[in-house]
């Protein structure tokens, strides 16, 4: 098992690097341990296949550096956040053992966003249950419970409750991005126009990630939301 630091869930293939890539790539510069469970392969999205889409995770992972990364192989739009896919959830998070957790938006333009959300969060306190038994491969995991859950921004604007700087990870957010090139521009692509494959989209999270950035006096920013008040031991910690 590899004990993670921070663990990613997203409900949706490149969800993570669209909303959170910037702060998994700065976190694992610093020496931490993160990884990303996505819930789907993104299967009912207009562009690209499961297997394209499996693909350019790996990529994807390569380049952020992570520790771990795979997919649930839930049913795209179809998940519920239910006891049977809260279930599977807490078996991820007892094998990884995350302090940290960053989960989808808490509501956003794509349903999936806000559902995801919402079972990730569920799902982490439930780990916590002692009285929840689960088991992988015939052995019984023990109960954990993330310190912390945070929801990175998306599509919608949400007001961030906190913003970390990740100027100097921005490349590394674009390329990361960039390796589901089945999902954006491509002026040669003979796939239907989506929603994200617009040639405005990119700009449009660049420019977010400035606008955040502008907000903590630097270049780019990501923001997050919290579940519950963050609480510091020394003013000296804030910015």
């Amino acid at each position: 098992m590899t004990k993670l630091d921070i663990l990613v869930i997203a409900a949706h293939p490149d969800d993570a690097e669209l909303g959170c890539s910037g702060t998994i790539a700065a976190h694992v510069a610093k020496g931490y341990k993160v990884g990303i469970v996505d819930l789907t392969h993104g299967e009912m999205g207009t562009r690209g296949t499961p297997e394209i889409r499996l693909r350019e995770s790996d990529e994807a992972a390569q380049i952020l550096g992570l520790s771990a990364r795979e997919n649930m192989g839930f049913k795209d739009i179809f998940f519920k956040d239910d006891d049977a896919h809260q279930l599977e959830l807490i078996k991820i998070i007892r094998k990884y053992q995350p302090e940290i957790v960053l989960a989808n938006a808490i509501t956003d333009r794509h349903p999936d966003h806000g559902k995801g959300a919402s079972l990730a969060s569920n799902a982490c306190f439930m780990s916590g249950l002692r009285k929840i038994e689960t088991e992988v491969n015939g052995m019984e995991q023990e109960a954990w419970r993330p310190k912390f859950v945070y929801h990175y921004i998306q599509n919608n604007y949400i007001e961030p409750d906190f913003i970390v700087d990740i100027s100097s990870y921005w490349d590394t957010k674009v390329a990361s991005i960039l390796a589901f090139k089945s999902q954006f521009f491509d002026p040669e692509s003979e796939e239907p126009a989506s929603f994200i494959s617009s040639p405005e989209f990119l700009p449009f999270i660049e420019s977010r990630a400035r606008e955040l950035g502008h907000r903590i006096m630097t270049k780019y920013g990501e923001g997050f939301t919290v579940e519950r008040y963050i609480g510091v031991d020394d003013l000296f910690d804030l910015r």
